[in-house]
């Protein structure tokens, strides 16, 4: 069974940084595309970031410069280092799989997801 489970969420003041985890198992993630979306309450989902099975990346322009992904490869695991956070980002963070090693922004081409971590951002 194929799991993604988000970790690193929590509240912190506009300015500051957090370092969102996503753990993979259940199959091989080495050749997916592993990308991050966010959800604010009352928006739609939306895309932040994705790293390709060779580490290529896309950013959501919003986040361009703040937010970097990384993947372990050897360990199935994800990286999202938010730094300069502000109050719009504060959503609920979820990571997402894709079945192939495609670059992708879209949310309906991505396979499997988190249950998603909380982060909040004061001003």
């Amino acid at each position: 069974q194929v799991q993604l489970v988000e970790s690193g969420g929590g509240l912190v003041q506009a300015g500051g940084s957090l370092r969102l985890s996503c753990a993979a198992s259940g199959r091989t993630f080495s050749n997916t595309v592993m990308g991050w979306f966010r959800q604010a309450t009352g928006k739609e989902r939306e895309f932040v970031a994705a790293i390709s099975g060779s580490g290529s990346t896309s950013y959501a322009d919003s986040v361009k410069g703040r937010f970097a992904a990384s993947r372990d490869n050897a360990r199935n695991t994800v990286f999202l280092q938010m730094n300069n956070l502000k109050p719009e980002d504060t959503s609920v963070y979820y990571c997402a799989s894709t079945r192939w090693d495609i670059m992708t922004t879209k949310a309906d081409h991505y396979a499997y997801w988190g249950q998603g971590t909380q982060v909040t951002v004061s001003s």
